[in-house]
């Protein structure tokens, strides 16, 4: 399997919770499938975005270090 290219950058540092999953959820509403790389310093992003992905059915490649990857294979509309 090769390396996807990051659909989006999501820039998160800085802001504090809901922001970076707020952040996150919006770059895939607006940019669909993909893979995305948000980068936030939050202590609590540490488990607001497993959760997020776990919530959305998105793939959680990496987490860590202020650094997560997610895959989204499926947009789900939420506004049903």
């Amino acid at each position: 399997m090769q390396p996807r290219t990051i659909k989006a950058p999501v820039e998160a540092r800085g802001l504090r919770c809901p922001l970076p999953a707020l952040r996150l959820a919006r770059a895939v509403r607006e940019g669909g499938a993909g893979d995305y790389e948000l980068r936030a310093d939050d202590p609590a992003a540490e488990r607001d975005i497993p959760a997020l992905c776990a919530e959305r059915g998105w793939a959680l490649l990496e987490a860590g270090g202020g650094r997560f990857r997610v895959r989204v294979l499926q947009v789900q509309n939420s506004y049903k």
